[in-house]
C-alpha cells in the first residue's frame, strides 16, 4: 500500500560543518526537516576530491586541502550516525554520500571504498565535472572555460556530460541519480539553452536514462533547478516523460546546502510530476535495522 507521504527528500543536507559551500549546522538542518514534515530525510554529504586541481576556488581562499575535505568527510560520516540515532521517532534519517566521478582513474576505487569503510546507507550519483571544468561553477571558472574550450561547443560539452552520467551509473548503480540535466544549468548561464537539448544531445541523454533503467536506481525531481534560475526543477518536463515511458522510477530531493532550504519546492517538483504523468514517487527507508524501498502517491 502506497505511503501518503510524499514530503521525502533523498538528497541534501549539505552543512556548512562539512561543505564549504553550505551553511548551518547538520543538527539544524535536521530540526528543519522535522519543521516541515519530513518523515524520512536522506543526508548526502559530498565525497572528498582527492587532488588539489579539483578544489574549488572558495576553497583554496580558505585554505582548505584535500586532506581537510578528507578530514571532514570522516568527521561527518560520525556525526550523521550519531544524529541519527538521536532523531529516532522524530525523524528517519539516511546517510549517505553524493559522489564525484574524479579522478577519472580510481573514483569507483573511492567510491567503493568510503561506502564500505564507513557503512553507508546509500549512494548519490552525481556528475559535476567534464574535463575537469565544473559543470555548475562559474561559467567564468578557468578550468571550466578551458573544458569548454577543448569540448569546442556546449552542445559537444553536453554530450562528454551524459557520456559520463550513463558510465557513472553503470559503473557503481547509484540507489539514486542526481540533477540528471544538470548540464542544462551551465548551458542557461551561458546564454545558450538550446544546446543542452540538440538533437543530439537528447539521444545521448535517453542513452543515460537508459543505463538508469538498468541500474534499477531512482531518478530524483530536484527543487535546485529552480532556485537556480532555471524556472524549473531537474530535469526538465521531457525527461521526465521519456523516463516515465521507461518505467524509470522517481524520487524527490531539495538538495539544500542550509537550513532555510530544506522542503524548498517540494510542492513545485510534485506539480512536475504530475503535470508529466507521475502520480507516485519512490523513497528509501528503513525498517526493523533494514533499508527498503517504498512508495508514496503525489
Amino acid at each position: 500500500m502506497a505511503n501518503s507521504n510524499w514530503r521525502i527528500s533523498l538528497h541534501g543536507g549539505h552543512s556548512g560543518e562539512f561543505c564549504e559551500h553550505a551553511d548551518g549546522s547538520l543538527r539544524s538542518i535536521l530540526e528543519a526537516a522535522c519543521s516541515v514534515g519530513y518523515t524520512v530525510f536522506g543526508v548526502s554529504e559530498h565525497m572528498p576530491r582527492v587532488e588539489p586541481r579539483y578544489l574549488y576556488t572558495t576553497e583554496r581562499q580558505k585554505g582548505w586541502t584535500v586532506q581537510t575535505l578528507e578530514q571532514l568527510f570522516e568527521q561527518y560520516a560520525v556525526a550523521v550516525r550519531e544524529l541519527a540515532k538521536e532523531f529516532e521517532g522524530r525523524l528517519t534519517v539516511l546517510c549517505g554520500f553524493e559522489i564525484e566521478v574524479v579522478p577519472p582513474d580510481r573514483w569507483v576505487q573511492l567510491v567503493e571504498r568510503y561506502r564500505r569503510d564507513y557503512g553507508f546507507d546509500y549512494i548519490v550519483g552525481s556528475v559535476h565535472f567534464v574535463r575537469d571544468g565544473g559543470i555548475d561553477s562559474d561559467p567564468d571558472d578557468p578550468d571550466t572555460r578551458r573544458a569548454l574550450q577543448e569540448c569546442g561547443s556546449i552542445e559537444n560539452f553536453a554530450l562528454e556530460y551524459y557520456r559520463a552520467v550513463a558510465e557513472m551509473v553503470r559503473a557503481v548503480r547509484p540507489e539514486v541519480v542526481a540533477h540528471f540535466d544538470l548540464v542544462r544549468l551551465l548551458a542557461h548561464r551561458l546564454g545558450e539553452a538550446h544546446a543542452a537539448e540538440t538533437p543530439h544531445v537528447r539521444d545521448a541523454a535517453i542513452n543515460a536514462l537508459e543505463a538508469v533503467r538498468e541500474a534499477g536506481s531512482l531518478l530524483e525531481v530536484n527543487t535546485a533547478g529552480i532556485r537556480k534560475g532555471l524556472g524549473a526543477p531537474y530535469p526538465a518536463a521531457w525527461v521526465v516523460q521519456a523516463a516515465a515511458q521507461m518505467g524509470i522510477p522517481f524520487c524527490l530531493s531539495d538538495d539544500s546546502h542550509r537550513p532555510a532550504q530544506v522542503g524548498f519546492g517540494l510542492d513545485a517538483a510534485r506539480e512536475h510530476l504530475l503535470q508529466n504523468g507521475v502520480h507516485e514517487v519512490h523513497f528509501l527507508t528503513r525498517r526493523d535495522g533494514a533499508l527498503v524501498r517504498a512508495t508514496a502517491t503525489l
